[in-house]
């Protein structure tokens, strides 16, 4: 499973330097507008664990800083090792896998509403990418306990 993964996670083609520079240019933005509309959703705490709203906010910083990264020097390893790991650490702290689907769902929605075709074009295939497969990312935590090497 984590081979099929990993060839999925290579086809992905690193966007242009534009288009990285254009997502970076509003990486805070879409940081904070993400913690917005998760914060607005009634049902944040199920999906995050009790007390975990900071965690998730976080989460979402660092997941701007992290696909900033992916897009100026993608690294298929990287992404899957990077994905892998955050899915064991928020799940040890009880975010649940329905978490990452109302949250990437919120992401696409921003990238599409402010990034030019163009840019939504290059950059939506990571977002989907990481969407059709939390249900991998999910099974490869769980088999592994945690230790998906």
């Amino acid at each position: 499973m984590k081979e099929q993964i990993m060839k999925t996670a290579a086809e992905l083609i690193q966007p242009s330097g534009d288009v990285a520079r254009a997502f970076s240019q509003k990486r805070d933005q879409f940081a904070a507008k993400g913690n917005q509309l998760m914060g607005e959703r009634p049902d944040l705490e199920k999906l995050t664990g009790k007390g975990n709203r900071q965690m998730a906010e976080d989460n979402n910083r660092n997941f701007a800083r992290f696909m900033e990264s992916m897009f100026l020097n993608y690294d298929s390893n990287v992404l899957v090792e990077t994905v892998l790991w955050v899915f064991r650490a928020y799940r040890a702290h009880g975010f649940q896998s329905t978490y990452w689907a109302a949250n990437l769902n919120i992401w696409l929605d921003m990238l599409e509403q402010s990034l030019t075709k163009e840019e939504f074009n290059a950059i939506s295939p990571f977002y989907n990418w990481l969407i059709v497969n939390i249900p991998v990312f999910v099974a490869l935590t769980d088999e592994t306990g945690g230790n998906c090497t």
